[in-house]
């Protein structure tokens, strides 16, 4: 969880990274040594988007969501909007996810 997608140089327009919570919470994301421009969607315990924060390569201003989060889908920026995401949209959570820690 603490490199997250940091040091990449690229990431394939169909590859991600889901980040996994034992709880909601609020803490925010920066893209500390992030190299690709990444929108970053905070999602509810059942799959919900309740915000989205475009991420600047090697920004380390913390991007906080305006709602709890339990899940936080990182991906290339501009993949929500292109493939119709939108606040309120609900996200399938796989149900054989390790257990988060």
């Amino acid at each position: 969880r603490e490199q997250g997608l940091m040091y990449r140089q690229s990431l394939d327009d169909s590859w991600g990274m889901l980040f996994l919570f034992p709880q909601e919470g609020m803490g925010g994301f920066w893209m500390k040594n992030t190299y690709v421009p990444l929108t970053i969607a905070y999602l509810a315990a059942d799959g919900t988007v309740v915000d989205f924060k475009d991420g600047k390569p090697l920004d380390e201003t913390v991007l906080t969501p305006s709602a709890p989060y339990r899940y936080v889908l990182e991906v290339n920026q501009g993949w929500f909007t292109r493939h119709g995401f939108g606040a309120g949209t609900k996200v399938s959570i796989p149900g054989d996810l390790p257990a988060a820690r």
